[in-house]
Order: structure tokens, then C-alpha cells, then sequence
């Protein structure tokens, strides 16, 4: 039986999230973990007879009947994605407390959750677009105090050409890329612990050497080490979360795309741009589902849907209809 030591739910969240830490979530997750948990739990805290300050919160007060009232007032503003989110937090949370024996049973499936609906591509906008944007971050600018087109171009070609995730980018490191020339492979420490292997396509291959050419040339051959992180500031530190997403602003303002750019996609639309991609020209769900690390098919099947239906929107703008359509009347 496990030593409870303290039994306030305060206490037990930051025994959970300290436990989701050996995963290695990114720290965005990890914040979105403690937020759900902490919210929900100051809820549940108002919800008991007397009302509690979250900090006197105990787990003996945490029934199936106060969950769902918490839940349903946490619900009115939110979104069914932002719920269900929170469902699924909270159902981890006490599962983490049965397997330490601190709480005999999990309360969550007395507690209705909504349907997560599956997040819609948003991929840049119009067909020519990322040929557009490397174009124009491949010429240097000469309003920037320290251009640097190489790595610039070597960010936005790993999202358009691997579909990485920001997080994913972030963790890269220069030994990531490995294989001989022409057989050059990137180890990519994937969402959720799940480490796959994308193919790099000679073009990409030689556009990395290129940077790291400069980067050498820049800070010398140990900052080229295998252990270095591989995506750098101009000062040879690590991009961080901020950098690298003001970066990607940088390069959309430069290149006159903004407007092409979904809202709240930002570096993600690049990932989905790659996606839509291979949807486009056949890649199968189960395809895209590997080399995107996708943790099911439903989220790759997204994509396959959304060019399915605008190959029926372009089929059906085809004029000729109309032509069709008459001659169907005619013949009736």
C-alpha cells in the first residue's frame, strides 16, 4: 500500500505531474497537464459541502457527484476539445492514483466526456505557396542586421519535407541526421516517447550540409558536434519554443504569405502542408500515419479526407457539368 504521506489534492496533482515528467512530455504539455488538473480541481474544491479553498482540497472529498458538477461548469465556456482534454487528464491522473494504491477505483467513467472531434488540417493556403516561401528565404535580406538564409531555409525545409512538430524540431540534434549520402535517415524523438525515422530526400540532404557548412564557418567545428543541438540562434545557441516560432513569423512576413498562413497553425501549418501533400499524391493513411508519428490512423485519415473533398469541390466546378446538366433535362 503506498505511504499517502499528504493526502490534499494539491499535493497528489504535483506527484502526478512529477511522475508524467520521466515521459518526457514537452514543457507545453506538462503546463497543459497542471493547468486541467489545478482548474478542475479549484471546481471540485467550490463544489463540496463547505465550500473549499483549493488548498484544503482533500482526496476523500473527490466523489463522481462533485466531479461532474465541476466538470459541468468547466464545460460551459470551453470547447468539446478542450474537455475532452481535460477528461483525459483526470482520468490519467487517477488511474496514476490506483496503481499507487492511494485510491481503490477511478471515478472518470462516471463522469460524462465529450466526443473529441479530430483537429482539420491547415495546411498554407494556396497551391504554389511553399514554393513561394523557400524561394523568397533563400535570397538574403538585407534589411536583417545578421541574415542567415541557410538556416533559415534548413527550418522551414524540415517542417515542408519531414513534417516535423515544433517540439520535435527542437530536440534534434546534429547526430540526429545519419546514413551515408543518398541513404540519409533523421532520428526524430517523436510526441509521446515514440522515436521514428523519416527519410531525407537528397534535395533536403544537401540543403542540411549547406547549413551546417555555415554554421561551422560561423562558430567553428565543435558547435558542428554530434551531440549539438542542430537548429541554432544566431548567436549558436539552441532555438528555443519562442525563436523558433518567431522565426517561422519572420520568414512569412519576408516571403508576403501571412495572409496565407491559417490562424493559430503558425510553424504547425508547415507540418500540415506536408501532409496534405502526401494525401495528394496518393500516400496511403497508414503512410502518413508513420511518417508523422501519429499515435493512431484517424488523425492521418484527416487529411485524406479533406483533399478527397475538395478533389470532389474542383471536379464539381468543372463547367462541363452544367453542359451535362442541361443535356440530362433535355433528354427527360
Amino acid at each position: 500500500m503506498h505511504d499517502r504521506g499528504d493526502d490534499s489534492v494539491e499535493w497528489l496533482i504535483e506527484e502526478f505531474l512529477t511522475a508524467r515528467a520521466t515521459r518526457k512530455p514537452s514543457p507545453h504539455t506538462l503546463a497543459a497537464y497542471r493547468r486541467d488538473l489545478r482548474t478542475v480541481a479549484a471546481l471540485v474544491a467550490e463544489e463540496v459541502t463547505p465550500p473549499l479553498p483549493l488548498g484544503a482540497l482533500v482526496l476523500e472529498a473527490v466523489s463522481p457527484r462533485v466531479l461532474r458538477a465541476a466538470f459541468a461548469r468547466f464545460a460551459a465556456s470551453r470547447s468539446a476539445a478542450s474537455v475532452h482534454r481535460a477528461w483525459s487528464t483526470w482520468n490519467s491522473f487517477f488511474s496514476f492514483l490506483v496503481a499507487d494504491g492511494i485510491v481503490g477505483g477511478n471515478p472518470m467513467p462516471a463522469v460524462g466526456r465529450p466526443r473529441a472531434p479530430l483537429p482539420q488540417p491547415k495546411p498554407l493556403r494556396g497551391a504554389d505557396t511553399p514554393e513561394q516561401l523557400l524561394t523568397a528565404v533563400a535570397r538574403p535580406d538585407g534589411r536583417q542586421r545578421d541574415p542567415w538564409p541557410e538556416r533559415d531555409l534548413a527550418v522551414l525545409a524540415l517542417a515542408l519535407c519531414a513534417g516535423l512538430r515544433l517540439s520535435e524540431l527542437l530536440a534534434l540534434r546534429v547526430g540526429s541526421l545519419t546514413g551515408r549520402a543518398g541513404e540519409r535517415r533523421l532520428q526524430v524523438a517523436g510526441k509521446g516517447g515514440r522515436p521514428r525515422v523519416v527519410p531525407i530526400e537528397p534535395e533536403l540532404d544537401g540543403l542540411l550540409l549547406t547549413f551546417l557548412d555555415s554554421r561551422r564557418r560561423r562558430f567553428g567545428s565543435r558547435s558542428v558536434a554530434p551531440g549539438s543541438p542542430l537548429l541554432v540562434d544566431r548567436r549558436g545557441e539552441p532555438l528555443r519554443r519562442g525563436g523558433l516560432q518567431y522565426l517561422a513569423d519572420s520568414c512569412y512576413r519576408r516571403a508576403g504569405i501571412g495572409d496565407r498562413v491559417p490562424q493559430g497553425a503558425r510553424l504547425h501549418a508547415l507540418r500540415h502542408t506536408f501532409a496534405t501533400r502526401l494525401a495528394e499524391d496518393g500516400a496511403s493513411a497508414a503512410e502518413i500515419m508513420r511518417l508523422l508519428g501519429h499515435a493512431s490512423l484517424a488523425s492521418s485519415q484527416a487529411y485524406i479526407e479533406v483533399t478527397a473533398s475538395q478533389q470532389r469541390a474542383a471536379v464539381r466546378s468543372n463547367r462541363t457539368h452544367r453542359a451535362l446538366a442541361g443535356l440530362a433535362a433535355a433528354g427527360q
